[in-house]
């Protein structure tokens, strides 16, 4: 595989002490980050989460959405994997390009998943093992700088992450966490996902493959209960059945909430991936749905800091959604940072859904009230300064 020269001197930084190592991941140049219970795969050109298992698994089956295994599933050569998989960052930028934008070559979904980054350093101590990767965005003058800890014993990932304005004004910026889970651990009618919306939105705008979309544009709904086109009502917390469609809605994250959270749980799996962070910092989840009927289903939990993936100008002119911002700002010569967390584990037997997914005391709390199932993790770090 060809990659450039900038590719390459980032991807030749040492790597340290045996928590991050060099593995190639779909023929892209990769580190493996790992503690005694998960190994993580971070791709050196954009920094996404491409990869997420744990080592006591024998399937070493990863939730994150990945075509390439997705095709060679179907029996199909894999198509040469761009930046857009697993879990990746639209910094500074969620949504296509204006055509001026296009044109001066500033890309969809920002610059950072786009160019490669750099590693600044990798370290363990006292069993906590970090890793600070950062990249430099020329077109908007900013600095994106992501740091990845994991603690032994531990099945939970840490990630602090810092965006600099090199410009001596204020600015808005656009900025989303494209976490993304696909088959087979994202199952119709079986696997389901949960976070602590107060209000929620069809997208106003169905863009791509409109006849798709079930949902009337622009209608406010309570989640998970949605009014499809045709009358109908349906829970979306699983994928449907019937496969072929494909939508998009916003979530409001309880202001009051400390921390929010986005989980996927597979009970037939036993297994459970969630995101905690907080809603100060991402005020929204963006819930992409993408079901083609060859069961390759795609499910975007995109927490982020406008509530549609939407060009810079509109997220701005519309400025506010629910009384709640639509943007961030990032002040002159200054940096802003946010933090969330990444739990994956295997959930009790019987668990069918996530109610309350809290921080407290050095433990990470994950509630099924319905049917009273519970799980405990133990969670070190904090996600305050």
């Amino acid at each position: 595989m060809t990659v450039s020269l900038a590719a390459a001197a980032a991807f030749a930084q040492p790597s340290g002490q045996g928590f991050m190592t060099k593995s190639p991941y779909e023929g892209m140049d990769a580190y493996m980050l790992s503690n005694d219970r998960l190994e993580l795969t971070v791709v050196a050109n954009g920094g996404a989460f491409a990869n997420l298992v744990m080592k006591n698994d024998p399937r070493q089956l990863s939730p994150l959405w990945s075509p390439a295994r997705m095709a060679r599933a179907a029996g199909e050569q894999p198509r040469r994997v761009g930046s857009s998989l697993g879990h990746f960052v639209c910094v500074d930028g969620f949504g296509s390009s204006s055509p001026e934008e296009q044109k001066a070559g500033l890309p969809a979904h920002g610059e950072a998943r786009n160019l490669p980054w750099k590693v600044r350093s990798s370290s363990r101590n006292s069993g906590t093992s970090t890793a600070v990767f950062s990249v430099t965005l020329p077109l908007v003058q900013e600095v994106f700088t992501r740091t990845v800890q994991m603690v032994d014993g531990e099945n939970v990932i840490y990630v602090k992450s810092e965006l600099e304005n090199l410009m001596a004004f204020d600015r808005p910026v656009n900025w989303g966490e494209h976490a993304t889970v696909s088959a087979p651990f994202l199952e119709p009618e079986v696997t389901v996902v949960d976070w602590p919306a107060v209000r929620s939105m069809t997208r106003p705008d169905p863009w791509i493959y409109p006849e798709k979309f079930r949902f009337p544009p622009g209608k406010e709904f309570t989640w998970p209960i949605v009014t499809l086109r045709d009358g109908s009502i349906e829970n979306i917390r699983t994928v449907p059945a019937t496969l072929g469609v494909s939508d998009h809605t916003t979530n409001l994250m309880d202001p009051s909430r400390k921390h929010a959270y986005a989980t996927v749980l597979n009970p037939k799996l036993r297994m459970i991936i969630g995101w905690v962070f907080k809603p100060d910092e991402y005020p929204w989840v963006q819930d992409w749905e993408n079901y083609p009927e060859n069961g390759r289903v795609v499910r975007g939990l995109e927490f982020a800091t406008q509530p549609f993936d939407v060009p810079r100008h509109d997220a701005i002119q519309r400025n506010s959604l629910f009384g709640v911002p639509t943007y961030r700002w990032l002040p002159a010569k200054s940096k802003i940072s946010s933090r969330f967390l990444i739990f994956f584990t295997q959930a009790p037997e019987g668990m069918q859904q996530v109610d309350e997914v809290r921080l407290e005391g050095g433990q990470l709390i994950i509630e099924d009230r319905k049917t009273g199932k519970q799980l405990v993790l133990a969670a070190s770090l904090p996600l305050s300064p």
